[in-house]
């Protein structure tokens, strides 16, 4: 299960107008996620980079049946649900708070967002889709109510096929959320500068 090992940057958290978890992917660190946040327009926000046991959110690719990735799935949805929790204490709403992630990361963020949807921030999915051999609505609830949602993926990518990133797309804006799917070709399992560019403009602006 996963400790809340948190790495902190940007404002202190009784500066910041708002407030960003920002997930890594499977194999990296909390670090790692600090030096793509310096090309995201945050200069108001407090980030709060989660840091996964082991490294990894939970252990199978995350179009594995959903069972075989518990109970290290749950816990990480439970650890997002208390960090929420925590910013909540501190006077955030959920319209201050911003979800995003890489790769697993992302994938935990779509997640989490989908199964508590109100109105957020924004989320931003660097790669990444829904979870489950098979897309379960029945566990997502709650109105987007206009969240700006940006998911960025490669056709093809190794880890996250453009199919599920398009059927996720799908479902989150049938749950009011203004989606952006930008689908570009044959750049790899990573981050483009165009992604950034769109997330600042879309949900970051």
């Amino acid at each position: 299960m996963h400790k809340k090992e948190i790495v902190y940057s940007g404002k202190a958290l009784d500066e910041a107008k708002r407030a960003l978890i920002f997930i890594h992917g499977r194999g990296a660190t909390a670090e790692s996620m600090l030096p793509l946040a310096d090309h995201l327009d945050l200069d108001d926000f407090a980030i709060l980079a989660p840091q996964a046991t082991r490294n990894t959110w939970y252990p199978y690719s995350f179009l594995m049946p959903a069972d075989k990735n518990e109970p290290w799935l749950t816990g990480a949805l439970d650890l997002l649900d208390d960090m929420v929790g925590d910013l909540t204490k501190k006077g955030f709403s959920s319209e201050q708070i911003y979800i995003s992630g890489f790769s697993q990361g992302a994938c935990l963020s779509l997640e989490f967002a989908a199964r508590n949807a109100r109105l957020w921030g924004g989320i931003m999915a660097f790669t990444g889709g829904l979870i489950g051999e098979e897309i379960n609505t029945e566990n997502y609830k709650g109105d987007f109510e206009g969240t700006p949602v940006f998911i960025g993926t490669s056709d093809p990518d190794p880890h996250i096929p453009v199919t599920r990133a398009r059927d996720s797309a799908r479902i989150i804006q049938s749950m009011n959320a203004q989606v952006k799917l930008e689908v570009y070709p044959d750049i790899g399992h990573t981050v483009i500068p165009e992604e950034l560019d769109v997330a600042n403009a879309f949900v970051l602006s």
